[in-house]
């Protein structure tokens, strides 16, 4: 199984589009891009079954990662309110990116409308040879994201030096 995209709501595509491009460096596939109710595409049949008759449209842009995940960026017409984390739902409630580049996102995702969530913690910090980072951080629309410093593995492998 390999992980192909994920599909986060936001408030303003274009400020959406500037954020996870310029602070956390993907790249544009396809940029905003409106989408109306109709029944003649295959995509337009798919939106209706997701979103309901008279979802009024959306815009939506589709970026990838360095390694190649998608993240699709939807722009829904009728505004909704800022997400706010329900840790009592069940469901997804944050994705994760990893960077070479730690302490550069942590201030790029500041300086274009984002936030901090929590101080860095080291995953092992009583060991000087697993450095492993990570952080909560949000995006300008309150979406819960992970910033890691090393890979998945790397940060959870009993053996990781």
């Amino acid at each position: 199984m390999k992980m192909s995209h994920v599909g986060i709501m936001v408030g303003d595509m274009d400020k959406a589009v500037e954020f996870y491009t310029k602070a956390l460096g993907l790249k544009v596939v396809m940029g905003n891009t409106p989408v109306v109710e109709e029944r003649e595409t295959a995509i337009g049949r798919m939106c209706i079954a997701v979103f309901g008759e008279g979802f009024k449209g959306f815009n939506i842009a589709h970026l990838v990662t360095t390694d190649g995940i998608g993240v699709e960026l939807f722009e829904m017409v009728d505004r909704q309110e800022r997400h706010e984390v329900d840790f009592s739902r069940i469901g997804i409630f944050h994705f994760c990116l990893q960077t070479d580049d730690f302490e550069g996102v942590i201030k790029r995702t500041e300086e274009f409308g984002g936030k901090v969530r929590m101080d860095i913690m080291r995953y092992h910090p009583e060991d000087d040879n697993k450095q492993a980072k990570m952080v909560y951080l949000e995006d300008p629309f309150g979406n819960l994201f992970e910033l890691y410093s090393h890979t998945y593995e790397e940060t959870y492998a009993s053996d990781y030096e």
